[in-house]
Formats: C-alpha cells, sequence, structure tokens
C-alpha cells in the first residue's frame, strides 16, 4: 500500500502550507526540485518515478498492490473552486501500470479538483487500464461499491475507500443517488461504522479479506485523535474489517494491531514533489515507505507487517542510508509503542512491526 498519486509524470502538494502560488504547472515544482537535488534527466519513462520501488516490489511480489491515487486523471478544465487542483494526463496511465497497480482509492480531496467530467475520465481511464477503483462513483451505490479482487488458491480482497471532510474534502463532493461523487464520511459516529458494516455484509463472504481505505486528519503531525482510535476499533467489531489502511498525512504515522487487524492510521505519501518546498522539515516527508501485510486467509489475521523505506530524490524513489532507516525506526517505534506495537530494523532495513498477541 502507498500514498498519493502522480500528476502528470509527477504529483503535486496538497498541503496550503507548502505550496507556492507563483508555481503554475509541474514544470515549475520540476525546477524547485532540480534547484534543491540536482538535475532530473529529461525525458524519463513512466517507470522513471517509481525507482527501487520496482525491484522492492518484484522480490516482495505481493498478491495485490493498492495504492490511494490523490489526483484526477483528465483533460476536463471544470476546475472547482478550491485552492490547489491536480490532474495527471490520461496519456500518463502508464505511470501506474509500469508498477502493476490493482486498485486505487479514490475517497480522497483531489478527485473531484476538475469537476464530475473530470471524475467521469479517470474512472473511465482507469477502467481501460484494467485497474479497479473503489471510494468515487457515478452515484453513492457504486462510490461504496468494492473492488472485488481474486487471488487465485487463496480467495478474495474486498477493497473499500470512504474518506472525512477532516481530510479537506467537501462536503458536497459526496455521491448521492442522482449526484456522482466519493464515498463520504460527515462524522465518524457508529452509524457511519453501521453504514461500513452494511456494505461489508452486503459482499462478504466467508474467507474474504475486507480493506476499508479512508482518508482522513491533517496532514502533519503525530498525534492520533481518540475518535480515529475509536471507529477503527468499531469497524474490526462490528463491521468485519480485517485491514484498516488510513491516509491524509504527508508522513507515516504509529500503526496498532488490534484483535489480529492491523490498522495503519497514516501510511504517508509515496510519491510527491515537495523537494524544494520549505515547511515540516522535522518530519522529513521525503523519507517513504512500502507497506507489506501478509494477511492469513483462513482466519483474516494479520500474519507479518513489513515496511521498505525509500527516499524521494529528483523525483524518484531511492533506497534509504542506514542512517535514515534508523529514524524511521526509532519514530514509528516511538509513536507505535503508545498503541501496543513495537518496529524492529533488519540488516536490510526492512522495517518489521511486532505486537501483543
Amino acid at each position: 500500500m502507498t500514498g498519493r498519486g502522480i500528476d502528470q509524470i509527477l504529483p503535486h502538494p496538497s498541503d496550503p502550507h507548502l505550496y507556492e502560488p507563483h508555481v503554475k504547472s509541474a514544470s515549475g515544482y520540476v525546477e524547485l526540485a532540480e534547484r534543491a537535488s540536482g538535475p532530473i534527466p529529461k525525458p524519463v519513462d513512466h517507470s522513471y518515478v517509481w525507482g527501487d520501488a520496482l525491484e522492492e516490489l518484484a522480490r516482495a511480489a505481493p498478491d495485490l498492490r493498492m495504492v490511494n491515487l490523490e489526483t484526477s486523471v483528465t483533460t476536463s478544465e471544470d476546475r472547482a473552486p478550491k485552492a490547489i487542483h491536480y490532474r495527471m494526463h490520461p496519456a500518463n496511465i502508464a505511470c501506474l501500470t509500469a508498477a502493476r497497480i490493482d486498485c486505487c482509492g479514490l475517497a480522497n480531496n483531489h478527485v473531484l479538483d476538475w469537476g464530475h467530467s473530470g471524475l467521469a475520465e479517470t474512472l473511465e481511464t482507469l477502467r481501460q487500464a484494467r485497474v479497479k477503483t473503489a471510494g468515487a462513483g457515478r452515484n453513492r451505490a457504486e462510490a461504496q461499491e468494492p473492488a472485488i479482487m481474486e487471488v487465485p488458491g487463496k480467495g478474495r480482497v474486498l477493497a473499500f475507500a470512504f474518506g472525512t471532510a477532516s481530510s479537506g474534502i467537501p462536503g458536497d463532493w459526496a455521491a448521492t443517488d442522482k449526484k456522482p461523487g466519493v464515498a463520504f464520511l460527515p462524522d465518524l459516529s457508529q452509524e457511519a461504522a453501521s453504514l461500513i458494516g452494511g456494505r461489508v455484509s452486503a459482499h462478504k463472504r466467508s474467507g474474504d479479506i475486507a480493506v476499508v481505505s479512508i482518508h482522513w486528519g491533517e496532514n502533519w503531525g503525530y498525534e492520533i485523535p481518540p475518535d480515529h482510535i475509536g471507529f477503527a476499533h468499531e469497524l474490526v467489531d462490528r463491521a468485519a474489517v480485517d485491514v484498516i489502511y488510513g491516509h491524509s498525512s504527508h508522513h507515516p504515522k504509529g500503526i496498532e494491531v488490534y484483535k489480529d487487524k492491523p490498522i495503519l492510521y497514516g501510511c504517508g505519501d509515496f510519491l510527491n514533489d515537495y523537494e524544494g518546498i520549505g515547511g515540516y522539515e522535522e518530519y522529513r516527508s521525503q523519507l517513504v515507505l512500502m507497506y507489506f501485510l501478509t494477511v492469513d486467509p483462513s482466519t483474516q489475521n494479520l500474519v507479518r507487517l513489513e515496511m521498505k523505506p525509500l527516499a524521494i530524490r529528483r523525483f524518484r524513489l531511492h533506497r534509504v542510508s542506514r542512517r535514515d532507516a534508523e529514524w524511521l525506526r526509532d519514530t514509528l517505534h516511538r509513536e507505535g509503542k503508545k498503541l501496543g506495537t513495537q518496529v524492529q530494523l533488519k540488516a536490510d532495513n526492512t522495517l518489521v512491526v511486532g505486537w501483543r498477541k
């Protein structure tokens, strides 16, 4: 699982405190990155941004690959009334297929940056690329439908996606019976958990693994709001959810394993273009993680959770130094300790999560 989306070859930042008003196109962000890190080769192929992540994916050989795609994939000019707009040209869809992404969660605060026409083109472009989607659709029912993925010999994975106002999603982006939009949660109440539980129970069969992707919370800071923790526990206890994949924070947050179900409260970004843009340096958001989860298909319980750290440099993912890996270990161990998890570092810089069983 990974974080943000890709715009043209590159993604755009979404935090207004980092945004530079004079930058109006992807080329401006390239110039800022080159000023900070040196020349970026031109041209590059669509796999360029993934860098060393491709080798890690080949090594781990995951059954499924899921991301939160925080952009539109469109040529629409129907600009939403907001400050920052992301757009990836449909001709660059190979940026996703180069990493063999299976599913994109779309319930976030940028998928409707270019209006309903932009959303329609995004859905169609991903469909033609054979990438499944969850969290947005032509109406409420479609937005709340899961992406259903069959893993030969192991069963099915159901991926649902929802978003909240706390992540910056406007309330009027919510899909309705007659209007396209996102699967929107107005709050994190028991009623919202019951809604998700109803959607899960309508589709989940014996042996299925249910994943809920949820876009929530602030961009910066390690504190996990109590209502996030309570809601995550409700999803496990009452909604039969097996994996909670949270995002919106621009940096990784603490991890919990609750009743042998992983709760990733904030996965951080994976691909962004913050190079050369100042602000929040203490969070070191250029250090990112690949999350590799192994779930037992017979019990739907977590067996193993490993993370591979990488660093964004020249808009490409690179392996990290030992010192950087140690910083991530120490940070995630510190934050996870509050939630009952520990993080260890292996010789190859893999981070391993431990928890009470």
